[in-house]
Order: C-alpha cells, then structure tokens, then sequence
C-alpha cells in the first residue's frame, strides 16, 4: 500500500465494533497498523474484523469487559506476548442519564467503571512495555463532557472529567519519552449513544425524534452531528509521525461547541 506511516505499529482500540472505535479502527489500519480489536459483542467485533481482513488489513478480536481489571491483565498479557503495543486508543464507553436526584449507587459505581476504570486498567497494561520500548501512543475518547457539564449525565461527566485528568497526568510523567498521552473530546457524534439520547428526550418531553436530534445539534454551532470519521481522523494524526510534540492534550472535536 502506498502510504503507510503506521507500517509495523501494533494498536489496540476498546470499543472497536463499531460507532466511533470501529471508525477508528479503519483509519488506523488503512495507515498500516495492525490492528487488535476489544470489545464486549462478538458478533460487531467479528463482523469489523471481516471488513478489515477483506481490505487486505491485519486485524484481529478478543472480547473483552473493560471495568473487569483481571481480564483486562489477561487479554493484554497474551496480546503482549507476540510483541509490544505501540498505539492504544480507550474508546469503550456508556452514557446512561438520569436526574441526579434519582441515580443510585449502582448507576454512579457502573458508569465510572466503563468509562474511567477501564481507561486506568488498559493504561496501566501497556505502560511499562511503552517505557521499555521508549515508544507509545496512547489517545483516550473522552467527550466535551470533559470540559463542560451537561444537565443529566453527571456521572459520565465526572468519569470523563476523570479521564481528561489522568491524560494530563500521565502526560507529564511520561513526557521525556517517545509517549504521548491526549484526550479527543468529541460532542454529540452519530452513534448508538446518540441513538440513545434520542430516545431518553422523546420519553421525558415528547418530543419527535427529529426533534430530538435537532435538539443535540444545535449544541454545535455548526448546527450538525459530528460524524465517527472525523473523531477517528484526529485519532490518527496524533497516533502518526509529526505529532510527537502534542501530549497533554484535550483535542475538541465539536464544531466548536467549546473553546
């Protein structure tokens, strides 16, 4: 294939089935990384995985539940075993909503879990091989519910308020190496948590669906949904060669929702 920065790289995406990680997944490949797909359904990930192999890219699955730490040592220790990851994208992620006044414990402990946790667990995975190696790039999927607050999803906001500071954090301990460590904080982007959001605002207004997306898209002053392709071209610049001064960063993918 006739450009190929990526050639050689192994990269890992959570979430990689689909929506915005399997977006991912494609653009990274097409840049000649190969790619190890993680994620909790097999048959998305399986069905990612064929179109990968049917483009002629290397790609493979494991599934894989991200809050669970044990399971996150084991897949990482057998994917390590062939060889280091050099790129790591923590993509999965859910975004219940309720009221405050209404979550309970389980809703608060189950959200932090998959959207924070796991981001610590799968870092935590490649960190030691990366220092060795003198060489990572790690690129977290938080959301512009890192930098803003949003009424309803206060327990995804937290956890993605979380993630943007233990991407700063780890940026600046792994600053003297070939590491980088950002965040890319899309806004509402046309996935199945969109999907989801859809329906939570019919439900509680009354609204039509059309209305409902209308509703999203107007938090972006483009007046659109971002769409998974450009939260995976960001990815991608700063996974490849040129990128090597961006660390720390949170990359706003938003139309410019926040600034």
């Amino acid at each position: 294939m006739p450009d190929q920065p990526l050639g050689g790289r192994r990269a890992v995406v959570t979430g990689g089935g689909r929506g915005i990680g399997a977006a991912i997944a494609e653009n990274l490949a097409s840049l000649g990384a190969e790619m190890h797909l993680l994620g909790r359904t097999e048959a998305t990930l399986e069905e990612q995985v064929k179109r990968l192999n049917d483009q002629g890219y290397l790609a493979d699955y494991r599934v894989l539940d991200v809050t669970c730490a044990a399971a996150v040592e084991s897949c990482f220790s057998a994917l390590t075993a062939v060889g280091d990851i050099d790129i790591l994208v923590n993509n999965a992620g859910a975004a219940p909503s309720a009221p405050f006044h209404r979550m309970d414990s389980t809703s608060w402990r189950d959200t932090l879990a998959v959207n924070l946790d796991s981001v610590f667990y799968c870092c935590r995975a490649v960190i030691e091989s990366m220092r060795k190696a003198n060489f990572g790039r790690i690129v977290n999927i938080a959301s512009t519910s890192a930098l803003r607050g949003y009424a309803y999803v206060s327990a995804y906001s937290a956890a993605k308020h979380g993630v943007l500071g233990l991407t700063r954090s780890l940026a600046l301990e792994t600053a003297k190496l070939d590491i980088t460590v950002n965040a890319v904080c899309p806004g509402f982007t046309e996935t199945d948590l969109v999907d989801n959001a859809i329906n939570t605002i019919q439900q509680a207004t009354g609204l039509s669906a059309e209305q409902a997306r209308r509703q999203l898209s107007d938090y972006n002053p483009q007046g659109r949904l971002i769409t998974p392709e450009e939260v995976a071209n960001s990815v991608a610049w700063l996974c490849s060669p040129g990128s090597e001064a961006i660390t720390g960063q949170a990359i706003a993918v938003c139309g410019g929702e926040v600034m």
